[in-house]
């Protein structure tokens, strides 16, 4: 199985943590030129394409006048120490054991608008840049054009190298539509994550962000490689709820 999930806004710079190993983006190159295009806005174009007040853009701006190849321990982070917020919260990285990190290095993929598609242990440096975030490149309407082939490409990758060829999509829809899925070769499934409040599954955004980031923990600290095994998920009081289920939609309440 092969999980993905979302980057974040929110980085913890600072961070010392160490990995086992590192790796390199697959796709810096594609990174570079949308870095280099980034760096010609002023800070208010800056702030008005990415939608942030002007303290971010500048921070932002900063971020990508540093960006720099190559890639090392020193001037770079591990994608998934330098992410932060809701689902990166529940996945808890910081506390995997090195042979977590592995696991996860092989079956874990994280969907950036920056990087397009991204390993646990890719070395990464700071920016922003959401994957709905309205940029025109060349031939490219949106960073969806841009990187969607790509990440499929990578994706059917990684999954070929799998005995079972199953897709866990625990991405946000904004992110989840980075992947071409006509073109995907694997079965895909998506669990969604409800609260039941007087009768009735009703989604909390900051609740479900957290709920994907704890399967994806659950997934790799158990090795897990039989989808069914999925349905035993119940951190933080979830349950499997088979009747609002289907073959692909997965529900899980509490």
């Amino acid at each position: 199985m092969v999980i993905i999930i979302s980057s974040a806004k929110t980085l913890a710079e600072n961070t010392r943590l160490k990995a086992p190993l590192h790796t390199l983006p697959l796709y810096l190159k594609e990174a570079e030129i949308l870095v280099e295009n980034l760096r010609k806005l002023t800070v208010n174009d800056l702030g008005r394409t990415l939608g942030i007040n002007t303290r971010l853009a500048r921070l932002n701006a900063e971020r990508f006048a540093r960006w720099k190849q190559p890639f090392t321990e020193s001037n770079a982070i591990p994608a998934v120490f330098l992410y932060k917020g809701d689902v990166y919260k529940g996945l808890n990285a910081e506390q995997f054991s090195p042979d977590n990190l592995i696991f996860a290095q092989d079956h874990l993929r994280i969907i950036s608008g920056l990087y397009g598609i991204l390993r646990p242990l890719d070395l990464i440096q700071p920016y922003r840049l959401e994957m709905s975030t309205p940029i025109t490149l060349e031939k490219y309407n949106d960073l969806y054009q841009y990187w969607s082939d790509k990440i499929t490409e990578a994706l059917n990758d990684t999954l070929q190298q799998n005995k079972n060829p199953v897709l866990i999509n625990l991405a946000s829809n904004e992110y989840a539509q980075g992947v071409n899925w006509q073109k995907l070769n694997a079965k895909v499934i998506t669990p969604v994550f409800y609260e039941l409040k007087e009768g009735e599954l009703k989604p909390v955004s900051i609740f479900l962000k957290k709920a994907r980031g704890l399967m994806a923990s659950f997934i790799i600290k158990n090795r897990l490689s039989d989808p069914e095994e999925i349905k035993l998920f119940a951190e933080e009081r979830y349950s499997f709820i088979e009747q609002y289920s289907d073959d692909q939609r997965w529900v899980f309440a509490r």
